[in-house]
């Protein structure tokens, strides 16, 4: 494809105009006619509800049957990646609600410190295991970080003091570090924009997902396993979770594909990965690079990482959820089973609203609006808790509402995976970035915040993780404004997604591809 150089960008609300375009056959083979937004196809009323479901009922064949290949292979191995991960992550929670707590005489802050350990290990390697992605293929390290935090959680049902899952908390949260930015990077180098949002979202909420069946697994387990062959329910969890999770971890060998200029994929067709590199061409995303010590130095003197850090972080800060199950333990009408599974509603809740929030999001291709509806649930929920003195009805209402927030953050990470879709190890590196500064505020905030010893009425909680909340959402427009400022100041355009590229990068089918700013 060539462009005239007789190109006009104004940004702001001047008139953009286009002339010279043409479109060469390779273009056309390659799909430029058919990798298009969705908001530009022309389908039926039907197929829209279709494509509301799932985008690839509205594309062309050729480019359908590529997405379903990627759906069916990186994007579900993703789902059940991270599903293993907050399995093996969590357990914790359940264990001490179901036994462990009296077992390992946890009576202090034993429970916090079992996640500062963890925090404190993932915080130790997140970003480095994001450089060392840029020398080793994601397709060698996830899966094996996976194999290693499997065997460590089985080892945890060995522990009879808390020193020792101390240790190993921090070794498993040193390995599950490499998981949720890397394999989120990937995931952006093969997804257009109207692709993106439901898959990153629907990744990351894996979580619930595991939330729900580590509550199911441990309610089954105390029922059936409590003292079977004289090992306690809760360790049965640690057991059970870490067999599952290591056949899940040596699919990641086959099913990830690393990215479309470097793919050795056995499972793509003969041409997939011309395709897939052309797909990535016309959105305007680039390929990966070598991580230089100048490029990295250069990454911090921007405004960057900082900028990416308020939205992707701050409402962690405050996540009352995390103390759910500690309020329903208080309550003397709710059993230890019942303690295990009423949060998975919870977590339920929380994949419906991702799925929702995240596919309007990439059917309108604006994402900002539905980062504000996610985060909305979070901060009435809190409210409420904050003023406490309600029924126990209405303190369940704004414990489970919350759940339809969840995504919130995942939202904020397409919007970062196009933001910074011109420099793929900015984008890996902001997302470990971002977590490590989670886990950070996580391995000592919640010790003042949440104390065990309040639970599950708590002096200054609520109240901060509202605070953190809206804030949270002022984040996002000072991220927004830079973006904007930079892509202006570059004199970039916006392409037919609605992203900001160069002029030279600009793919287009017809002159409506670039739209005004």
């Amino acid at each position: 494809m060539t462009l005239d150089t007789n190109i006009v960008t104004a940004q702001d609300g001047v008139q953009t105009a286009l002339s010279g375009v043409v479109v060469s056959n390779e273009d056309t083979l390659f799909g430029t006619k058919q990798v298009v937004p969705q908001s530009k196809r022309s389908v039926s009323k039907f197929q829209k509800i279709l494509r509301f479901v799932w985008d690839t009922f509205g594309k062309e064949r050729e480019e359908r049957m590529f997405v379903q290949r990627i759906d069916r292979y990186l994007f579900l191995f993703g789902l059940l990646s991270d599903w293993v991960k907050y399995l093996d992550q969590t357990n914790i929670s359940n264990a001490y609600v179901s036994g462990m707590r009296e077992d390992l005489k946890m009576y202090s802050q034993q429970r916090n410190l079992l996640t500062t350990f963890f925090n404190i290990g993932y915080i130790v390697s997140a970003v480095p295991s994001q450089i060392l992605m840029n020398r080793v293929r994601p397709s060698l390290l996830i899966p094996t970080a996976e194999i290693l935090w499997s065997i460590l959680v089985i080892l945890l049902a060995a522990c009879k003091t808390t020193h020792q899952m101390y240790g190993l908390r921090f070794l498993i949260g040193f390995c599950e570090s490499p998981l949720r930015p890397g394999m989120t990077t990937v995931i952006g180098s093969w997804y257009t924009p109207d692709e993106l949002g439901k898959r990153v979202s629907l990744f990351c909420i894996a979580s619930s997902v595991a939330n729900m069946f580590s509550g199911y697994i441990q309610a089954g387990l105390y029922s059936s396993m409590n003292g079977r062959y004289g090992i306690a329910g809760w360790k049965w969890l640690f057991i059970i979770d870490g067999i599952i999770s290591i056949p899940c971890s040596l699919l990641g060998y086959y099913c990830i594909p690393d990215f479309p200029a470097t793919t050795r994929a056995r499972w793509l067709k003969s041409g997939d990965k011309e395709y897939a590199i052309k797909r990535m061409e016309i959105v305007g995303r680039r390929p990966p690079r070598k991580l230089t010590v100048k490029r990295f130095l250069n990454f911090f003197k921007s405004w960057r990482p900082y900028a990416f850090l308020g939205p992707y972080c701050i409402g962690s800060f405050g996540e009352s959820t995390l103390y759910f199950n500690l309020w329903l333990k208080s309550n003397p009408k709710y059993s230890v089973q019942r303690v295990n599974i009423i949060p998975t509603a919870g977590y339920a809740i929380a994949v419906v609203g991702a799925y929702f929030w995240s596919s309007f999001a990439d059917l309108t291709g604006v994402r900002w609006p539905w980062f504000f509806v996610s985060n909305f649930w979070c901060i009435l929920g809190n409210i409420i808790l904050a003023v406490w003195s309600v029924p126990d009805d209405v303190k369940m209402f704004a414990n489970m509402i919350q759940f339809l927030g969840f995504s919130t953050q995942n939202i904020f990470n397409s919007i970062g995976q196009e933001a910074f879709q011109d420099d793929t190890e900015a984008r890996s590196i902001s997302i470990a970035l971002g977590n490590t500064i989670c886990y950070t505020f996580a391995a000592w905030l919640p010790l003042i915040l949440f104390p065990t010893t309040q639970a599950p009425h708590y002096k200054y909680g609520y109240k901060s993780a509202v605070g953190f909340y809206v804030i949270q959402d002022l984040s996002l427009f000072l991220f927004l404004y830079l973006s904007r400022r930079e892509a202006n100041r570059k004199g970039k355009v916006r392409n037919a997604f609605g992203l900001f590229v160069d002029r030279s990068e600009v793919v287009l089918e017809d002159q409506s591809s670039v739209s005004r700013s």
